[in-house]
């Protein structure tokens, strides 16, 4: 990676040396020191041990990054203060390292006393590790301890802060421990005259002949024992380091890039907590910590596109980003101008995500009426940020604007999309719906994934209550408006959780966990599963349901559930098998397939029954305008696709039939060789513009007489389509004027025809 280069390492004996003149500083962003004196006591035993302890990173400082990250000294450290790097990985190994060798007078963290760290020599020179090493809170026999060195070298303690002096104080300590023993040794009989049981003399020289195996022990481990670190250079970014931050895992915690930036904004007197917990009362939805991140990434893709780590840093008031322009040269903007400019963007993220919640949660919309029941978390900044530019910006069609954030939608649930590289993926999206948003042609490749792919999932397979298609098709329960088996009324729908048709316990005897597949699942409460299922086969309850209630209405109710009539007959069958249940799997997988494509890919709702009948008047007229169009272009050329149609359209449709042919294996390049079937891949503007066409008007101008009118209408029509196939509803006036553009349609056609016959 530029500017990272790769590990180097530092022998023991230097790193104590660099800790000492305070070298080391901690960022404000990081997490306070949070070990326990096990985790210490640990970490030294590995390095006696010569057990690699992992890779530090370090950032190598200057003025201005000590001050953007409120650096601070190491936890204990209580002399001058000289820094060069930031630690960016390693806070707790380096302060560890220094609590156990300079004996802090600082209270251990979450204890009410400083903690000593000691090693037993005996047991160490013996490699008996497990026993060599141990730690007690400062009593006063450990404080007498620490200042006396004899009580030590008659103990053959060894208190870890001697390391603190590096290899000559741990070789004055050792020269005293040798003379100690040396001494006793000298003058045995006057030493030992009184005592009860002695040392031998043999075991008094083992002591001396230990302290010579000791220093050279020692002296191995500050020489040769290297702790390997990365240094990234001071010249990066703060927003690259920012990136790198945030994808360092330590000890399992993923670091937080809320917390760093709630460091450096704090000089720029903005709250960046104070803020998320004005906020998260509206937000309550899914996981807190990852939501106070999601208001930062809408604010960065509304802004900026992206919205990874370094580039959240662009947020921060004043930072300067480097752009390339399109002409190849560069230029420096900054994002935020000041603490005003930030808080509005942070409050336009934090409305955006609100009503990103309610649209989820809507059982209209998208049928995630409780969080568990979200298929991705992760596609909330997306979600926000995309609808929030959609009511910012002055599209004329929203309508179908709205009906294009929905199939992106689902077909990111479906594949799967955002279980990985969230971040990228977010600003991809981002930037294709804008595309597609002014070019109907510009559809993203995933929409042509889903739509070629989603008949086979095997939902089967789909028995995890977490995976997001086992939660997308919930949601389309939900959609459907599956009703309660009890009442036959929709739900209370905070109630509702996901139960078995076919019981679990049955299931566990007859068929293992394919019992639990999302086939086999409905939404309905636990009360109703209680008083309606009870653990009974559906040959037991839904035969009583049937006998209880209006059939006709049983059978609605449970169509509502995408349970079937065919369904319903192979679940009452008795005895019920094993091969009875895969039947009603397969069946049931079947309706759940043609709901997501009534529902979700074409949005098919019953209409009510006046804008039925206009739908069916629409569908009419458009037939009858690419009729008109291919009989008066019929004039023997071989290609009339080539020879009549304008060059911008014949690309937009061949864009239409090769993504058809993706989505339609069946389908060949044959198939779309006649002009009237290209045709059916015009929209309706595109049929005013190869008629209006100067070169061809000629031929059209008979019927429809005045381009300008023409255009109106053709606008009209095209109004009330769009309100009626994606909004379901549409205002007066639009449709108004639908109808009177359909009624000159209809009869401007229709005098046509007369006159040809």
């Amino acid at each position: 990676m530029k500017n990272v280069q790769k590990p180097e390492k530092i022998h023991l004996d230097k790193l104590i040396d660099e800790i000492r003149k305070g070298k080391f500083v901690i960022p404000d962003f990081q997490r306070d020191f949070e070990w326990g004196p096990w985790d210490v006591r640990d970490l030294i035993k590995s390095i006696f041990m010569d057990y690699y302890i992992g890779t530090l990173l370090l950032w190598e400082g200057n003025k201005q990054n000590f001050d953007v990250l409120s650096c601070k000294p190491i936890y204990g450290f209580t002399g001058k203060n000289n820094p060069d790097y930031i630690v960016l990985d390693g806070q707790q190994r380096l302060t560890a390292i220094h609590y156990a060798f300079f004996q802090p007078e600082k209270k251990f963290p979450y204890r009410k006393s400083p903690y000593l760290f000691f090693l037993k020599i005996n047991e160490l020179l013996e490699e008996n590790y497990e026993e060599a090493f141990f730690y007690y809170n400062k009593t006063k026999y450990y404080s007498r301890l620490i200042e006396n060195r004899e009580m030590q070298f008659e103990s053959h303690i060894f208190p870890l802060g001697v390391m603190q002096g590096g290899s000559w104080e741990i070789g004055d300590w050792i020269k005293e421990y040798r003379d100690f023993w040396q001494n006793k040794l000298e003058h045995y009989e006057n030493e030992y005259a009184k005592t009860e049981e002695p040392p031998s003399k043999e075991q008094v020289q083992i002591y001396i002949d230990n302290a010579k195996e000791l220093k050279d022990l020692m002296d191995d481990l500050l020489k040769s024992y290297n702790i390997s670190y990365i240094e990234l250079d001071s010249d990066i970014e703060v927003g690259k380091v920012c990136d790198i931050f945030t994808h360092i895992n330590s000890k399992g915690i993923r670091l937080d890039i809320f917390d760093l930036l709630n460091a450096i904004l704090r000089p720029k007197e903005i709250k960046l907590k104070e803020l998320w917990e004005k906020a998260s009362a509206k937000l309550d939805f899914t996981d807190s910590k990852k939501m106070k991140v999601h208001v930062l990434q809408v604010m960065s893709i509304l802004s900026q596109s992206y919205c990874s780590a370094k580039y959240l840093y662009y947020l921060v008031p004043d930072a300067i980003k480097t752009i390339k322009k399109e002409d190849g040269s560069k230029e420096q903007i900054v994002l935020v101008g000041d603490k005003q400019e930030f808080t509005n963007k942070w409050h336009e993220a934090v409305s955006a995500i609100e009503r990103t919640i309610k649209v989820l949660k809507n059982p209209r919309d998208f049928g995630a009426i409780k969080p568990e029941f979200v298929p991705y978390p992760s596609i909330i900044p997306a979600l926000s940020a995309i609808k929030k530019y959609v009511e910012n910006s002055n599209l004329s069609n929203k309508v179908d604007v709205n009906g294009k954030i929905r199939q992106w939608y689902w077909a990111s649930v479906f594949l799967n999309r955002y279980s990985s590289s969230v971040e990228s993926t977010s600003a991809k999206d981002f930037m294709d719906l804008k595309k597609w948003f002014d070019d109907d042609d510009k559809e993203p490749d995933l929409i042509v994934e889903f739509l070629s792919s989603y008949k086979s999932i095997d939902l089967q397979r789909e028995n995890q209550k977490g995976s997001a298609i086992y939660k997308a098709i919930f949601n389309l329960f939900i959609l459907n408006e599956a009703r309660d088996w009890e009442t036959f009324d929709l739900p209370e729908y905070e109630a509702l959780d996901d139960h078995h048709i076919v019981p679990h316990s049955w299931g566990k005897e007859h068929i293992g966990n394919d019992i639990n597949s999302i086939l086999n699942r409905t939404a309905i409460s636990a009360d109703t599963n209680r008083k309606v299922i009870h653990s009974q086969l559906p040959n037991v309850y839904l035969k009583r349901m049937l006998e209880n209630n209006s059939e006709e209405k049983v059978y609605k109710v449970l169509e509502s559930h995408l349970v079937s009539r065919k369904a319903v007959e192979i679940l009452l069958r008795d005895p019920f098998t094993k091969e009875d249940y895969y039947e009603f799997i397969k069946e049931r997988k079947n309706s759940i397939i043609q709901a997501v494509e009534d529902i979700i890919i074409n949005e098919k709702v019953d209409l009510p029954v006046n804008l039925q009948e206009l739908n069916d008047r629409i569908e009419k007229v458009e037939f009858s305008i690419r009729k008109q169009i291919a009989k008066e272009l019929q004039n023997g050329k071989d290609d009339i696709f080539k020879t009549f149609i304008p060059s911008h359209i014949q690309q937009k449709v061949n864009d239409r039939i090769t993504r058809e042919l993706k989505k339609n294996p069946s389908l060949s390049e044959e198939d779309f060789e006649d002009f009237s079937r290209k045709l059916e891949y015009f929209d309706l503007q595109e049929y005013f513009q190869t008629i209006s066409n100067k070169t061809i008007w000629s031929k059209f101008k008979g019927t429809f007489q005045n381009k300008e009118n023409l255009s109106i209408k053709f606008n009209q029509l095209s109004n009330l389509r769009n309100a009626i196939r994606h909004s379901r509803s549409a205002d007066n006036v639009t449709k108004m004027e639908g109808e009177a553009a359909i009624l000159w349609f209809e009869s401007i056609l229709k005098k046509n025809a007369q006159q040809l016959t």
